[in-house]
């Protein structure tokens, strides 16, 4: 019995772009740098791109902020109130939660 005959095609019994294919496989799947990998990398430094331009607005708010306390004595005494609950003598602070 005989087995019958297969027709390749020439381009595919082509020693260079066999070693292409490969090639490309290799780079695609299983190096190091290997697309996957350098997706997940350039997704990673869009998200820390955006992390950078959020610091850098509320670095900028706080230096405002910063600002004003230091040339008004008035929100000195206003940011001393509201973020450590300083109070003057005789006085009584509540604190309310909204939920």
């Amino acid at each position: 019995m005989q087995l019958p005959k297969v027709n390749i095609p020439p381009y595919l019994r082509n020693k260079y772009i066999i070693s292409f294919v490969v090639f490309i496989v290799w780079l695609g799947f299983f190096d190091a740098n290997n697309l996957l990998h350098k997706y997940k990398l350039s997704r990673r430094i869009a998200e820390l791109e955006q992390q950078k331009e959020h610091y850098i607005v509320e670095i900028e708010q706080n230096q405002r902020k910063l600002h004003e306390i230091q040339e008004n004595a008035k929100s000195l005494e206003k940011f001393a109130r509201e973020q450590y609950l300083m109070k003057k003598k005789n006085e009584d602070i509540f604190v309310i939660i909204e939920k």
